[in-house]
């Protein structure tokens, strides 16, 4: 199912499910808790923007913003944000960008850096990227690969590819964000992309309820070998069913981090879409609960330092 439908679901849901038996975080021996850095922050002010994708009656269907994002977050030590586009109208993507920048540039936000919209197909593309090389703020790029408008296969077209490749030379990052059924097609991408980093997002949308996750587990595998790639551990909330435990999870998340290793998972929040099935503190609470047989190096390097690294984040 792609995430789209599965976001549509979700909103038609209602309500934020139950956690039911999940640990609370544990603080550190200072009383604090421990430093994240929230990878995938959405933000948006219906005011300036038009997001197609979002539908007049869902919960989403309001304007978040910074100060609506700092709320969910209060308490739960999130130090730095990334700011993740948010599929507006491709006609307001330079205003995105100028946008979230001014942000980033605040003292007074978690936000510290970006990966903006953008269409590596289209005709225009290099050019629209070249005032992002090297900068502060802009990390990457993405399109969303599950929405209508991009088919099985569209990736790996020769235009899309080549644009790709511009954002390697650029020094810039691709997210894939794609239905698990087409993570064979992010392997030939990645592939054919070897001077571009990627980041794989959401656990490649790995099937919650499926009887059979071989087939995603089997392509997760192949993609983790891809040095080049990254895995943020985010978004698979959304496919949970109105009352939910974090065990409902757990297989997902933890071949995840077994096939990509400590060193190649970051820890991602997908705020707010991630509030159609959990707050921000119970889907942080059901990861830690998740990782807590894990080590405290390696749910640091998930939580915080991976980030940091991949990004180069101040």
């Amino acid at each position: 199912m792609q995430r789209r439908e599965l976001l549509k679901r979700a909103a038609m849901g209602g309500a934020i499910g139950a956690i039911a038996g999940d640990a609370e975080a544990a603080p550190t021996q200072e009383g604090q808790m421990p430093r994240i850095v929230d990878t995938h922050v959405h933000l948006w002010d219906l005011t300036r923007f038009r997001l197609p994708w979002l539908e007049k009656n869902s919960p989403l269907a309001r304007s978040h913003v910074m100060k609506d994002y700092q709320t969910a977050i209060d308490g739960l030590n999130v130090v730095k944000g990334v700011y993740m586009e948010v599929d507006v109208d491709p006609k307001q993507h330079n205003a995105e960008a100028d946008y979230v920048i001014d942000i980033c540039q605040k003292a007074n936000t978690p936000l510290v850096a970006a990966v903006i919209g953008g269409r590596p197909a289209e005709e225009g593309f290099a050019k629209y990227i070249r005032r992002f090389r090297g900068h502060r703020f802009v990390k990457g790029v993405r399109q969303v690969l599950h929405s209508a408008t991009a088919k099985p296969g569209f990736c790996l077209t020769p235009a899309f590819v080549r644009g790709v490749q511009q954002l390697g030379d650029a020094g810039l990052t691709f997210d894939l964000c794609m239905r698990h059924g087409e993570i064979g097609d992010a392997l030939k991408l990645v592939e054919a992309c070897k001077n571009t980093r990627f980041i794989l997002d959401h656990c490649g949308n790995g099937p919650v309820y499926a009887k059979d996750r071989q087939p995603w587990q089997r392509d997760m595998e192949r993609l983790s070998r891809l040095n080049n790639v990254v895995c943020k551990i985010s978004g698979i909330v959304v496919q949970a069913r109105e009352r939910w435990a974090a065990d409902d999870l757990a297989p997902v998340i933890n071949h995840t981090l077994s096939v990509f290793g400590p060193d190649r998972v970051m820890y991602a929040g997908d705020w707010p879409v991630c509030t159609l099935r959990a707050t921000y503190r119970q889907w942080v609470e059901a990861l830690r609960n998740i990782a807590r047989n894990r080590t405290a190096q390696d749910n640091r390097k998930l939580f915080h330092d991976n980030a940091v690294r991949f990004y180069g984040l101040n």
